[in-house]
């Protein structure tokens, strides 16, 4: 018996940006649990998405009730927390390797009144992860599957294990997986 409940927030990234509030909507009605909205800056990954602006129109369409996690695939995290939060994002997910501080980000988080997440790329050892949540807890956890910053990769199975150690040290924290899940990787 697993004791803990799977959350699926699918990632808008791949949504038909013309029609972006009516695939939130349509991804919300399939079942989502909440949105994962994917922001790159062109620093940290090599592509670019979208900003608070998109974020605020998204929020305006689906109402103010589903969860929206930025996922901020981006050199400067710190500069863009009060804009998210202002957007209405609920969720605000940094990269360990983009901060110089990520105690103070995250406290700067929930100052603007949304939850902290943190998230590792694939060559980033767990260790790093666990030692930022043994001095600042984060509210989320979110393990890179793939390199970020493009889509369509195949799924890294050998990831998983840092989802083990982060269970074993942290078993109530929020832990997601980000890239390359689909129906032949999610029961992994």
């Amino acid at each position: 018996m697993c004791a803990y409940r799977c959350k699926i927030g699918p990632s808008i990234l791949n949504s038909d940006l013309a029609c972006l509030g009516a695939e939130c909507k349509r991804m919300l009605e399939c079942g989502a649990d909440y949105l994962h909205l994917d922001v790159m800056d062109g620093h940290f990954v090599p592509n670019i998405t979208f900003g608070h602006p998109v974020v605020q129109c998204i929020r305006k369409s689906i109402g103010e009730g589903p969860i929206c996690e930025v996922h901020m695939m981006v050199s400067r995290p710190d500069q863009w927390v009060k804009a998210m939060s202002e957007s209405g994002a609920n969720i605000y997910t940094f990269h360990l390797e983009a901060s110089d501080n990520p105690q103070q980000l995250i406290k700067e988080i929930r100052e603007e009144g949304m939850k902290a997440g943190c998230a590792i790329k694939p060559a980033t050892p767990v260790s790093k992860l666990i030692d930022l949540l043994h001095t600042q807890m984060a509210d989320v956890a979110l393990v890179m599957t793939v390199e970020p910053g493009f889509g369509g990769q195949s799924f890294m199975r050998p990831m998983m294990e840092k989802v083990r150690e982060l269970r074993k040290a942290y078993p109530h924290l929020d832990i997601g997986v980000d890239g390359g899940v689909g129906p032949s990787s999610i029961h992994h």
